[in-house]
C-alpha cells in the first residue's frame, strides 16, 4: 500500500503535517536517500500540506525529481536503514502476530537476501559500466551491439530500481507506523500493519525471483530425458521421469509440447524431448540436469527382485530471437532425412514419411521430430530443437560456463546420479548435491519438485558467494 493511501485513510491533519515535518527536517545529507516526499522540501518554500489531496499533488510532482541517478542507501527520517533494522535483532514471529517490528525485521532480512542473491554490488558496477558505454557517441555504429547493451542496461536498472522501491516502501511504512503510534491514530496503525504483512508475503516471492537472475533464466526450454543402464527397467523409469516433468510444468502453468518420443521395445521410452514454455522455465529446470537413479521392486521381474535404474536429463534454453546470441545455421550444412513415424498417430502418420531427422554436418548435432501430422510441422519443430542445441554449444564456446547444461548423456550409470528415488526397502527421495530429502516419493513423482529445485538454486548461489 502506498503512503498516499495511508494518508488518505488518516483523518488526522496533525498526523499528515507531522509526517511531512519529519521528512522536511531529516538529518540525512543525501537527497536521494530520503523518502520521495522529502524532495519537495529540498526545492520548495511552500507550506506543509494540510490535507490528502495537497499531499498527493506534491507527492506525484516529486516523482520526477525523486528518481536518483545512482542507487544509494535509503533511511527513515531518523536514519534507520534496512541493515540497521536487521542489526537491531528484533524477534521474527509468525505473520499472524501483530508485531510491526517482527514484520519489519522479516522484510529487511528478505531484502538483504535478495541483494545477496542478485549480487547487488556487481549489478551496480555493471550498470555504471554499461551507462558509460551507452554515452559513447560511436555506440550506434553497430546497431546490434548497441541494442544488446541498451537491453542489458535496462534490465539491470529495472532490477536495481525494483529492490530500491521495495526498500523505500518498507522504511516509509516504519516511519508512518511510528508516527501513528505517537498520534494514537489506530486506523492508520492498522493500515500500516496490514501493509507490512502484505509486504512480508511479497518479499518471499521476490526472494524466489532473485534466485533466477542468470542470463537465460527467464527463457523457455527443452527438457530431454534418456534411458540409461538397465534395459526395460530404465526405459520404464525414463517414462516416469518424463511424466514427472510434465506434471511439474503443468502445476507451474507452463505449456508443454512433446517434440520427440522414442518408445521402448517392451515398455517406457528410450528417449524423449519436451518443450516447456513459460517465464523462468529454464531457470527452474536447469537444476534437474544430471542422472536420476531409481531403486524399486521391478514390475518386470517375476522373482520380485530389487532393481536399480538410471535416466539422464538435459535442459536447453530457448533463446530469444537476438541475432547476436544465436548460432547461424547454413542450409548447406544440413542433411535432412525423412522416414515413417512409429508408435501411435493414426494411419496417415504411420503410412507416410512424415517424420524428420536433421543432421548438422559440421558439429554432428541431430534433432528428430515425428509427433506432428505433417512433414512440414515436424521439420519446423526439429529445426527449433536443432537451433537451441547449437545455440547452447555456441554459448558454451563463447562464455565457457555452460558445461553443466550440455553435459554428455553417455555416463548414465552408478556413481553419477544427482538424485536417488528409493521405493524399496524404504521410501525416500534424496538430492546428492544438497542432501535435501523427502519421505514421500509419490508426491515427487507427481511433480512436486519445487523443494529440490529451490534448495539447489540457493546452494548454488551460496557456493558462488563462497568462491566454491
Amino acid at each position: 500500500m502506498s503512503l498516499l493511501l495511508l494518508l488518505k485513510r488518516s483523518s488526522s491533519t496533525s498526523t499528515i503535517s507531522r509526517f511531512f515535518f519529519l521528512h522536511h527536517n531529516s538529518s540525512l545529507t543525501s537527497a536521494s536517500a530520503r523518502s520521495p516526499l522529502s524532495y519537495f522540501f529540498s526545492s520548495s518554500k511552500r507550506s506543509v500540506p494540510s490535507d490528502y489531496y495537497a499531499a498527493r499533488r506534491w507527492y506525484c510532482s516529486s516523482q520526477s525529481v525523486a528518481a536518483p541517478a545512482e542507487i544509494e542507501e535509503l533511511a527513515t527520517s531518523d536514519g534507520l536503514t534496512v541493515d540497521g533494522i536487521v542489526g537491531k535483532g528484533w524477534n521474527i514471529a509468525e505473520e499472524s502476530e501483530s508485531d510491526w517490528r517482527s514484520h519489519a525485521a522479516a522484510i529487511a532480512q528478505s531484502i538483504q537476501l535478495i541483494k545477496k542473491r542478485s549480487q547487488w554490488e556487481k549489478l551496480i558496477v555493471k550498470s555504471k559500466q554499461l551507462a558509460v558505454a551507452l554515452n559513447n557517441p560511436d555506440l550506434w555504429a553497430d546497431a546490434v551491439s548497441a541494442g544488446r547493451i541498451s537491453r542489458e542496461h535496462g534490465g539491470i536498472m529495472g532490477k536495481l530500481k525494483e529492490v530500491n522501491r521495495f526498500e523505500r516502501e518498507l522504511l516509509e511504512h516504519v516511519d508512518m507506523l511510528r508516527l501513528a503510534r505517537d498520534e494514537n491514530d489506530d486506523d492508520l496503525e492498522s493500515e500500516c500493519m496490514r501493509a507490512l504483512v502484505e509486504m512480508r508475503k511479497c518479499a518471499k516471492e521476490k526472494e524466489l525471483e532473485a534466485l533466477l537472475s542468470g542470463e537465460n533464466d527467464s527463457c523457455s526450454c527443452f527438457i530431454e530425458v534418456q534411458a540409461g543402464a538397465g534395459g526395460t527397467e530404465s526405459m520404464d523409469w525414463a517414462s516416469m521421469v518424463l511424466n514427472m516433468y510434465k506434471s511439474w510444468a503443468h502445476k507451474r502453468a507452463f505449456n508443454v509440447t512433446v517434440i520427440e518420443e522414442i518408445p521402448g521395445e517392451i515398455a517406457g521410452i528410450k528417449r524423449a524431448t519436451i518443450k516447456v514454455e513459460g517465464e523462468y522455465a529454464f531457470g527452474y529446470a536447469k537444476s534437474e540436469v544430471g542422472v536420476h537413479r531409481l531403486v524399486r521392486i521391478s514390475p518386470f521381474d517375476s522373482s520380485k527382485r530389487r532393481h536399480t535404474s538410471f535416466a539422464a536429463v538435459a535442459v536447453i534454453p530457448i533463446l530469444a530471437d537476438d541475432p547476436s546470441t544465436r548460432y547461424q545455421i547454413k542450409e548447406s550444412d544440413l542433411r535432412i532425412e525423412r522416414f515413417r513415424a512409429g508408435g501411435a498417430g493414426g494411419q496417415h502418420v504411420n503410412c507416410t514419411e512424415s517424420a524428420v531427422r536433421i543432421i548438422h554436418l559440421p558439429t554432428g548435432v541431430t534433432a528428430t521430430c515425428q509427433n506432428e501430422r505433417s512433414q512440414h510441422q515436424n521439420k519446423a519443430s526439429a529445426m527449433a530443437v536443432l537451433q537451441s542445441r547449437l545455440d547452447q554449444i555456441e554459448m558454451a564456446r563463447q562464455a565457457q560456463m555452460n558445461a553443466e547444461h550440455t553435459q554428455s548423456l553417455s555416463e548414465i550409470s552408478w556413481g553419477n546420479q544427482i538424485r536417488s528415488y528409493v521405493l524399496h526397502p524404504y521410501r525416500m527421495v534424496k538430492d546428492m548435491r544438497t542432501n535435501y530429502q523427502v519421505s514421500d516419493p509419490d508426491s515427487v513423482l507427481d511433480g512436486d519438485l519445487d523443494g529440490f529445485i529451490l534448495n539447489y538454486l540457493s546452494a548454488s548461489l551460496d557456493n558462488e558467494e563462497d568462491g566454491v
